[in-house]
């Protein structure tokens, strides 16, 4: 497996893009195995560099009742075989700074949660493992607020660090995607990835039979965002993909169909290729004047 600095430097120098997609949480060994397999099978068909993406823990939930996933060890042990066996770099997330040492052996990316994009001390003990950092911005936080994140992570010795687009509260539990950030999160000076699946989350938005809430989303939005951001010039896409997700036990509202997931990719490589969004213009003030 390449080193970080390698990692990150092919990352950044995706043409058009570079992909990391999965299941949103470990549901078992057999099924993530599977699904590592379909999705690098995709990944290399249409071109695209893969960092394959699974939670080992939810902490996250709606509701205490929700499903969590295997838990810290188990978890990574099952990413480690995924690691090994299909020789994918792997992204998962931590949401305590004690998680930080133990998921830096195996995971090449830490993923910070949108909750915690402020946490210092867990940016921080994320940025000692030297693996590259993606830090969600928070739905609370103006696109600014990422570059003081990027920058903890660069302050404590490691400039591998990314930054990831997934909506803005709204009120009425609901998220917005506003292309604008795309452009002003680049001031964090480093790779600007987009979350199209969680940013069509819709929090509490679902009840459950017996009582509870869980997590509702427009699934069928996951195109119109992909495509903006595409459009726009992400460096990245952050997509949770599942061969059944009416099935999923976490957040199968906003998973993207596995059956689905070559298609897609192919159009937003095309839609990437046409609009060159990474291009900036030298806009030219002067009066225009026909010849």
């Amino acid at each position: 497996m390449d080193s970080p600095v390698e990692l990150f430097n092919q990352l950044k120098a995706a043409d058009p893009f570079f992909l990391m997609a999965g299941p949103n949480v470990i549901e078992s060994e057999e099924h993530i195995l599977r699904m590592a397999k379909h999705i690098k099978t995709i990944a290399s068909r249409v071109g695209l560099p893969l960092v394959f993406k699974s939670s080992f823990d939810k902490a996250n939930r709606t509701s205490s009742k929700s499903f969590r996933g295997p838990g810290l060890e188990e978890g990574l042990k099952i990413l480690e075989k995924v690691k090994m066996m299909y020789d994918l770099p792997i992204v998962t997330d931590v949401h305590e700074s004690s998680q930080c040492e133990l998921v830096g052996k195996v995971a090449d990316v830490i993923q910070i949660p949108a909750f915690f994009c402020r946490q210092t001390d867990l940016l921080v003990a994320a940025a000692k493992t030297g693996r590259i950092i993606n830090i969600k911005k928070g739905q609370f936080c103006a696109p600014s607020v990422m570059v003081n994140s990027a920058e903890k992570v660069r302050l404590a010795g490691n400039q591998n660090v990314m930054v990831c687009e997934r909506g803005t509260m709204f009120g009425y539990n609901d998220l917005i995607v506003d292309p604008r950030n795309f452009e002003w999160m680049r001031e964090a000076n480093c790779p600007v990835v987009a979350d199209v699946t969680h940013a069509l989350q819709q929090p509490a938005g679902r009840k459950l039979e017996g009582g509870g809430v869980a997590s509702g989303g427009l699934r069928e939005l996951i195109p119109c965002i992909a495509r903006t951001s595409v459009a726009v010039g992400v460096d990245g896409i952050f997509m949770e993909v599942h061969d059944d997700p009416l099935n999923a036990p976490v957040d199968g509202p906003t998973q993207w169909p596995l059956r689905h997931l070559e298609e897609f990719l192919e159009e937003l490589i095309a839609i990437a290729r046409v609009s060159k969004g990474k291009r900036q213009f030298n806009i030219d003030l002067t009066p225009f004047h026909e010849d």
